[in-house]
């Protein structure tokens, strides 16, 4: 039933989005891009990455052909971006954490208890059509040759470790494998953590030789890349909802026509929601995958008074973005906490 329920909002989506756009109404130039994927073949990005590619094929008649490059295929995680900020690759679709290396200011959404527990998607979608914080962000990510064109939520973060987390305390000294940022280093030496940042590609055998005791990432993700397999506890601390940054090179965005600029800001924007739906759906499915195949896996949602015990610890890592965020850190804090009570109000979240 859930396979059906995915397969049916999926084609649901493609034809809400393809109703709009009619093919033929793009009157620009012959293009070809190159759009370099954070993950592998399957994995969220990667999907809806050739969703893009395909309904801007579709919209401009076959003048836009935009070519999808999986996890791996053109370098690591810190290397896609640099990349795309050179015009060598014209998009990327990197996550907050990653692309922070060129745009700090993006960490704000690294900030663990910031968004709600409920309705991401949701409120996200308002963030970026409705809000003032993408704007914000998109004028710091000109100022670096780059343009996100939405932020789109991928699954809470998990942690995964080979023994059981209750509590901060259960955290000290824990070697454990962050993406590249500054501020999740602040945060999770906060929580007690021995934090070290890795590329994607290593954590595996990182793991499988002792050299971390535990590692973050969304549910598809333990899955696809086995990290499962060399770990005995999932732990949820509903800290970190990981969020993916379809990004564009400048100077390429530029250079295309307004309608087809529109055309790809409208695309993302309006598949939050969708791809939310789309990847609760696989999330939830890779957990019963992981469960059968590793039955003495424990998955465990912390409860009320010890996420209240992270939360506390997290809150003060906060007046460290303002230090490490970069240009206008201030106020891209202020805007972005502004732009979350306003869309949780329109969602109806107290």
């Amino acid at each position: 039933m859930k396979k059906i329920l995915s397969i049916v909002l999926a084609v649901a989506f493609l034809f809400s989005v393809a109703g709009v756009a009619v093919a033929g109404e793009y009157t620009g130039k012959p293009i070809t891009a190159k759009l370099a994927s954070e993950e592998i073949e399957g994995d969220f990005m990667t999907v809806w990455a050739r969703n893009f590619s395909d309904h801007m094929k579709k919209w401009s008649d076959g003048k836009i052909d935009i070519t999808v490059y999986p996890y791996g295929t053109l370098g690591a995680t810190g290397d896609i971006n640099e990349l795309a900020q050179m015009g060598v690759v014209e998009f990327v679709f990197s996550d907050y954490a990653w692309i922070s290396s060129y745009v700090p200011q993006a960490q704000v959404l690294a900030l663990n208890y910031l968004l709600p527990t409920e309705k991401v998607p949701e409120v996200l979608d308002w963030m970026v059509q409705n809000g003032d914080f993408m704007p914000l962000l998109e004028q710091h990510f000109r100022k670096n040759n780059l343009i996100p064109l939405s932020v789109m939520y991928e699954g809470w973060q998990w942690v995964t470790s080979n023994k059981p987390i209750q509590s901060p305390e259960d955290m000290k000294g824990l070697k454990v494998r962050l993406m590249s940022s500054k501020l999740l280093v602040e945060t999770y030496k906060a929580y007690g953590a021995s934090p070290t940042p890795m590329s994607y590609g290593e954590v595996y055998s990182s793991l499988q030789m002792g050299l971390i005791d535990a590692q973050v990432n969304p549910l598809f993700a333990i899955y696809s890349m086995k990290f499962f397999e060399v770990q005995d506890y999932a732990t949820q601390l509903k800290s970190e909802p990981f969020l993916g940054i379809p990004t564009v090179n400048k100077a390429f965005f530029e250079s295309l026509t307004k309608d087809a600029q529109e055309e790809m800001k409208r695309f993302w924007a309006e598949s939050i929601i969708p791809a939310g739906e789309w990847i609760d759906n696989r999330n939830a499915g890779d957990m019963e995958k992981m469960k059968k195949a590793k039955p003495d896996l424990t998955f465990t949602v912390l409860d009320d008074d010890a996420i209240a015990k992270f939360e506390a610890r997290a809150e003060t890592v906060y007046p460290k973005f303002t230090q490490i965020g970069g240009e206008g850190a201030d106020e891209v804090l202020e805007t972005v906490l502004k732009d979350i009570e306003n869309a949780k109000a329109a969602v109806g979240l107290k």
